[in-house]
């Protein structure tokens, strides 16, 4: 892997985020955005599954996905942060999340013009 392959994100990481932003996405369109392939997907979304993180949801011959977002994440480092709060900073811009973070939690206003 060259120094310009990595990302700070797991394809884990990556593949929860495709399906919160979308629980009816399909395998293929989550690989093709994650950027890896469709049997990948489908190992993490089974590695998801059993870990708790996502409940499977059959439609007719489809499947769709619940993110249960109050599951704490796994690392020891991550201790006390929950999903949810890991899709939230991934789902707002950087300059709003940081702003929130240094305000102690609390969302500002943009200033009046």
């Amino acid at each position: 892997m060259s120094s310009h392959d990595w990302t700070f994100l797991s394809n884990h990481t990556h593949v929860l985020v495709c399906i919160a932003r979308d629980p009816s996405a399909r395998m293929r369109e989550i690989a093709g955005q994650v950027g890896i392939t469709e049997r990948a997907v489908q190992r993490i979304v089974a590695d998801l599954v059993e870990g708790g993180y996502l409940v499977r949801h059959r439609e007719g011959r489809r499947n769709t996905y619940a993110v249960r977002a109050g599951r704490p994440l796994r690392h020891p480092l991550e201790g006390g942060t929950d999903v949810r709060a890991l899709l939230d900073v991934l789902s707002e811009p950087v300059g709003r999340a940081t702003a929130r973070r240094a305000s102690g939690g609390r969302a500002q206003r943009p200033p009046a013009r």
